[in-house]
Order: C-alpha cells, then structure tokens, then sequence
C-alpha cells in the first residue's frame, strides 16, 4: 500500500475562515506546505451552502471581511451571492484556490505522539483515503451541513404544499403571488420575509415570541466619505476598527443596562412601524438584548414591508398544520400555498469528525477551549470559531495569526508538537452563554469554556487581540515536545 500523501498543514473547509487561514500561514511561513480540504464540491462555505431569497450578512462588511484584503462594495450590510464573489476573488488573488482539494470529507483524524502527525480518513468519490500532515486547522465551523433543525410540527403531512427549511432551498421554487407562511422569528425569518414580500402575495412571519430588532443603513456613512478622501490602506483600517469599536460599546452599554437598551430598541421598532403592527405583543422579548443575538435588518426593510401591507407578524403557537395551512391555539388560521421553516440550525462540534490521540477517542465535550482556538489535550490542532456578538471574521483571522506565531515558536525551539493541558482545578462552564435554541439543543456536545484565561471565552475583540496576538507563546498552560 503506498505511503499516504503528506502535508506539513491540513486545512479542513474551504469557506470564509479556511481562506484566511491559508492566507497567514503562506504569508508568514512561506516553507510549510499546506492543502485545503473541502467536503463539498465548491468554495464558499456557509455563503455557498444558504441559497435562500435574500440570503445577506448579519453583520458590517468591513469588519466581516478580511483584515488583509479590503471590502470595496458599496453596501456595508451585503448580499450572499457578494460575499461569495468576495471570498473567490480573495482566494483566487492569493493562489489559495490552488490548494483546495474539493470532494474531500474528512471522516476521522489520529495523533501519533511518536510520529508526531496525524492520519486523516478521507472520504473521495465515495473511496477512503488517507492524509497525513503535522498540523490541522480546522475551519468548518459548528453548522450541520447535511440539515437544518426543524421541531415536530403537528399534521405536517396534511399540508398539500410545499413545507421547506431555509437550508435546503430549491432554486426552482415559485412562489410568485403565493401566500406565504414563515415560521421563525430569527436572524433566517427576518431576512427571508421582506425578501419574499416583492413577489409574493402575502407573507406572514409566524413566532412564538418576539426578537428584538433593530434596523442599520445598507451603506455605512463615514466610511464612503473616509474611502472618498484617504487612501484605501488608510480608509480601511480606520472603517474597520470604528465598526469594531463601536460595536464593543454598543453590546458592553446593552450589558450593562439591559433594560434602557430595550426600550431603546423597542421605541425604534414602533416609530419605524409607524403603528402598522402591535409592538408590545410582536416585538417586545421576554429576555434581556444579547441574552440571543440580536437580529439587524438593513434600511428597516422588515418593518417597511410590514407598514406596505405586503408582510404581517403573528405571535402565536401552532395547533396543527391544515391541508390549507397551519391553525393556530388561538382559534385563528393562517391560509399558506407555501410555509418555510425558518426555525434553526443543527450544531455539530469538530465538523462531525472523529479525533483520536494516541489510541484514545477524543470527545469535544470533555475539553477545555484554550485561549478561544485550540482543546486541551488535543495536539497540533487549531479551530477558528467566531464571536457571538461580532463579525466571524474577527476572531478567525486572530485564530490564524496565532498559530502561524505558534509555528515560528516550535520551529525556533526544534519543537514537533504542542497541547493545552487543563489546570485540573479549573472551573468548567458551558462555551456560549447564550438562550438561542440552536445553541441550547447542542451545547452540551461542545467543549467547555473556564473561568479565568486562558480558558475563557470573553467575546471581546481588543482582549483576544491583546490574548491571542501579543501575550507569550509558551504560557504555562501549553507543553510542548
């Protein structure tokens, strides 16, 4: 059997995070090789997998794009099919489009202390091969890309038309002057309804209880004027860490005093509506803002949709879908050609793959997250995982630079590996502290986060920078070997 083909690093994903990984460690360690491994048949990602109408970033470009490749589109809140240009163009730039191997699932993963590598199961053409390589990078995010979460949903079968999941949306799909139910009140639900709205007949956005919401310009001010008058490599990083800036205080302030933000938000809401919905029944949460993410929508497009009559909001829960639609406990009936459930995703830790160390099967849950980007007791490997309250981006291009300084370390040491160990007395706690169901159903399955750095996740962009960038690579909590 002929030797596994080798790789100095392993790259798993191909999408937003994957792309800047490549790019830290070809720019600041030119000698190691690298190959990217992608499960499905293209680049992209999370902004190739969602199709869906209106499909759009929650957050500013300029911050969700990379620190080492400008966004120059007009529209600071983009569209997907943008973001995906973005992600291509920056891969293709690079040369980083060279190294994607695509079709490759990675099912299973061993460390061998002795050999110091790892041997990766990869599934080809429904062939297993193997690859082995001294470092991963894992860069697959924590969403199941095979399904989206959807509850039971009483009488489902009785429905005569279409009931689809935002994740798998069919691009043949007409829904053009079809009345249109949306079951859903997050992020999906309040992007998908002012969408559907220019064609449809009538679209109702269906919720248990409300989100709160907030609008924000397409277009971000200050930064086409700075971009008008400076220098891209001037304009850029100013742009950049105003967002940045500003949205650390925005979410310290909402923390802080939960309850004037809420009312904030909700006053907003009702003068935006123009008292073309009741605020207090459809937008006024039971929980405290960031307690779930907070939902943007660009140039108050939910609310002006719903002001035109085009879309509606009911708060209520279902009784069972109806050959015609979905009745509600309330007595009421909602007529629907089409119902989209818009009602979450499935979380899956490590991209589903199986890791082993020295014989020993590795469970996400039983570790500990080190400084936000590697696992206690898990050698040689890295994750880039983004923040809850700001852009993804943020912290995977933090995640990338750290273990290209991790590499000049070891190299300069004549190290071949490293793993966090976990101060045994260290207190354990879940690693997102957030209600959302999508992070309640699964949570539990991921590591765990501690109470003191480095084990503690504090979603707070200067102090991982301060954390990750600049604080000393050979801390206590790593050995090395």
């Amino acid at each position: 059997m002929p030797e596994p083909e080798h790789r100095d690093v392993l790259i798993i994903g191909a999408g937003l995070s994957g792309v800047a990984a490549a790019y830290h460690l070809q720019t600041s360690c030119p000698t190691r090789t690298y190959a990217i491994l992608e499960g499905r048949g293209v680049m992209g990602g999370t902004w190739d997998l969602f199709r869906y109408p209106g499909i759009r970033s929650d957050s500013d470009m300029f911050t969700l794009g990379y620190s080492f490749r400008p966004w120059r589109a007009a529209k600071a809140i983009a569209d997907g099919d943008s973001i995906l240009t973005y992600i291509r163009e920056t891969a293709a730039e690079f040369g980083i489009d060279r190294h994607v191997r695509y079709h490759h699932l990675v099912e299973a993963a061993r460390w061998s202390t002795s050999a110091a590598r790892w041997t990766l199961d990869v599934r080809v053409a429904g062939e297993l091969r193997q690859l082995t390589c001294n470092f991963i990078i894992l860069c697959s995010g924590y969403y199941d890309y095979a399904e989206g979460y959807t509850p039971d949903l009483p009488g489902r079968d009785r429905f005569r038309g279409p009931v689809i999941h935002p994740q798998h949306w069919p691009a043949d799909l007409a829904y053009a002057g079809k009345r249109i139910v949306v079951i859903g009140s997050g992020a999906t639900a309040v992007t998908l309804v002012p969408e559907l709205a220019k064609q449809a007949a009538h679209v109702t956005m269906l919720q248990r209880s409300p989100t709160y919401i907030v609008s924000v310009p397409s277009r971000d001010r200050i930064a086409d004027w700075l971009r008008e008058r400076l220098p891209e490599r001037v304009a850029y990083p100013m742009v950049r860490w105003k967002n940045v800036l500003l949205g650390m205080a925005t979410f310290s302030y909402s923390r802080r005093y939960p309850e004037r933000t809420a009312r904030f938000l909700i006053e907003q809401a009702d003068k935006q509506l123009g008292g073309s919905a009741d605020v207090k029944t459809h937008f006024t949460p039971s929980y405290n803002v960031w307690d779930e993410r907070l939902c943007l929508i660009p140039d108050a497009d939910l609310f002006k949709a719903i002001q035109a009559g085009s879309a509606s909001i009911v708060t209520d829960h279902i009784a069972t879908f109806t050959e015609t639609g979905v009745q509600l406990r309330s007595g009421a009936h909602l007529d629907a050609d089409v119902i989209v459930t818009a009602t979450g995703l499935k979380l899956k830790a490590f991209g589903g793959i199986q890791f082993t160390v020295d014989g020993t099967p590795i469970e996400a849950r039983q570790s500990l997250v080190y400084k936000g980007l590697m696992c206690s007791g898990v050698p040689n490997l890295a994750f880039a995982v983004g923040y809850t309250n700001a852009s993804w981006t943020l912290k995977a291009d933090l995640a990338a630079q750290y273990v290209a300084r991790l590499f000049a370390y070891m190299d300069s040491h004549g190290y071949r590996w490293c793993r966090p160990e976990r101060d045994p007395t260290e207190r354990e706690q879940p690693l997102m502290n957030f209600r959302s169901g999508y992070v309640q159903r699964s949570i539990d399955q991921f590591p765990r986060q501690g109470t003191r750095r480095p084990w503690k996740l504090f979603q707070n962009y200067i102090s991982d920078l301060m954390m990750i960038r600049h604080s000393r690579i050979d801390d206590s909590a790593l050995r090395f070997g």
